[in-house]
């Protein structure tokens, strides 16, 4: 859920579910639950979960899962072909599947907090930071999360990075989650979990796996600052880094 503002109630039955990511104090009937453990709902029983102070996105588990029917073989909703179950409205009845006896058991589950106002991600550089002017001023710039973000991509807001070639094209390419590419604005998109090709837009770094996930919890309007994850590797004598 994004930003909150859920309520079901439980028919046909117990449930235990588990609620993550962004604190939405999450209750049953009115009463507080807590965030990142186990609860046991009982039949008839409201789960409500309300505005998170921090972050964006709030997780909520049943045990035995959501059990509609998948498309495609997938029971997500994807985005930019707009393939999948429709997304959940006001009435809409989900089945619970069913499930095992036993729990998984863990050791340790940390969990990371979530940032209220600066966020600081790692990248990766390349494999095309060499067609920027100043690859340096995409670390250099702290930028602001566009209010037109989505799962296909963050947009960020600021000084616009500078194109070393900017009548040239590059052809799409497929990328992975957590790409920043740069369209002809000059201001960078990290792309997200319903990304497409790249638009022939140069990528000029890829987010590390350890902080991707960060860029889920990144409100419109809060503030990003990016640090290269290693030394950009540069060719002898051009001062541009060298291509993957």
């Amino acid at each position: 859920m994004t930003f909150g503002g859920f309520s079901a109630r439980v028919r046909g039955g117990d449930v235990d579910i588990a609620v993550t990511g962004a604190d939405t104090d999450p209750t049953v009937n009115g009463i507080m639950v807590g965030t990142n453990s186990i609860h046991h709902v009982r039949d008839g029983q409201v789960i409500s979960l309300g505005t998170p102070r921090a972050g964006l996105r709030t997780y909520l588990a049943v045990r035995g899962g959501v059990c509609v029917e998948p498309v495609l073989g997938s029971r997500s909703y994807d985005v930019m072909s707009a393939i999948g179950p429709s997304p959940l409205r006001a009435g809409d009845v989900l089945p619970v599947g069913e499930h095992t006896d036993d729990y998984p058991e863990l050791d340790q589950a940390p969990v990371a907090a979530i940032e209220e106002h600066l966020v600081e991600l790692r990248v990766v550089p390349g494999p095309r930071d060499d067609w920027l002017v100043d690859p340096d001023a995409l670390v250099h710039t702290i930028w602001m999360a566009s209010n037109r973000s989505d799962r296909v991509g963050m947009r960020l807001q600021g000084r616009p990075l500078q194109h070393r070639w900017p009548d040239r094209q590059l052809p799409g390419e497929g990328v992975t989650r957590g790409a920043i590419q740069v369209p002809p604005n000059g201001l960078p998109v990290i792309l997200g979990p319903d990304h497409p090709i790249t638009g022939s837009y140069p990528v000029v770094g890829v987010i590390t796996d350890e902080d991707i996930d960060k860029v889920a919890q990144i409100r419109p309007g809060q503030y990003v600052r990016l640090h290269w994850a290693r030394p950009r590797s540069r060719l002898p004598g051009q001062g541009v880094t060298q291509a993957w």
